[in-house]
């Protein structure tokens, strides 16, 4: 037996807290949703696998590089959530693994194609520069929303014939972006204006965030459905009608009373913008 000295990680606890700097909900999410929607766009298994590669290596790097730029930022709030605050990992080690998920992004995204790798890597280029002092402006939202309307349309340009993404996907897509912005920093508006960072979502407030927030997920489901050729099917409409009554107690998530609701109200909007977009990859097939 090994014994591993007092106050030690052992190796277990760090690759967990390595896999936590990557921000794994998002990360996961987001690989899911490419890999699915290039398997309903028509692209091979493989080819499949290789896009959702490509993906996940760029969101481990924009995790990794979040958790370690922000290291002094949020020892200064004493983030307990954050790695790096408990001294499970260290800043040097997670900007040595973020350059290297960098690269292999890079590569892994060019494989899959020119056109494709460098859409793909678009939102990667976007992340690393909210990192790195976007978010500290007005248009912290632009990495989204440039960023996340990028990736359909790299994954739908993977498949077989290379079309371009309909312009109904890519706008869904960076309202999807726009809207997982404002919801990613509603918890930390606090711990971010402490530190001296004033996005979009600071300068707005919570309420009108949230309003906004609500208003571009609700957009992203009317583009959904109507955007594609021809007339909305009777699942469109559905969502539709879903979609109204959540939007507005999701965009009501900045007042007390119903805050217990709105985060319920959001989820169900996401995922019916994120069935409806892939429905749209398989549309184009």
């Amino acid at each position: 037996m090994i014994d591993v000295p007092p106050g030690a990680a052992r190796p277990s606890s760090s690759l967990r807290a390595l896999a936590l700097a990557t921000h794994p909900g998002p990360a996961v999410a987001v690989t899911t949703v490419a890999t699915l929607l290039a398997l309903a766009a028509g692209t091979s298994g493989g080819r499949a696998v290789l896009v959702g590669l490509a993906v996940l290596a760029g969101q481990a790097s924009i995790g990794w590089s979040n958790d370690w730029l922000d290291a002094d930022r949020d020892r200064a709030v004493a983030r307990a959530d954050k790695p790096v605050v408990q001294g499970a990992v260290s800043p040097d080690l997670l900007r040595l693994l973020a350059l290297v998920a960098a690269a292999a992004a890079v590569v892994l995204s060019l494989l899959v194609g020119l056109v494709p790798g460098l859409l793909l890597l678009l939102l990667v280029a976007s992340g690393w520069a909210y990192n790195a002092g976007l978010k500290r402006t007005i248009w912290s939202g632009a990495g989204y929303v440039v960023g996340f309307g990028a990736l359909p349309a790299g994954v739908v340009s993977a498949a077989p014939g290379g079309a371009g993404a309909p312009w109904w996907l890519v706008t869904a897509g960076a309202a999807l972006g726009g809207a997982a912005h404002l919801a990613n920093v509603a918890p930390d508006l606090e711990d971010d204006l402490a530190t001296g960072v004033r996005g979009l979502p600071h300068r707005l407030g919570a309420r009108l965030s949230a309003v906004v927030g609500a208003t571009l997920l609700a957009a992203a489901t009317l583009v959904l459905v109507l955007g594609p050729a021809g007339r909305p099917t009777s699942t469109g409409w559905a969502a539709l009608g879903l979609a109204v009554p959540a939007a507005v107690v999701a965009g009501l998530a900045g007042r007390p009373a119903f805050r217990r609701w709105a985060f319920p109200a959001v989820m169900l909007l996401t995922v019916l913008d994120v069935v409806l977009l892939l429905a749209g990859g398989s549309g184009l097939v």
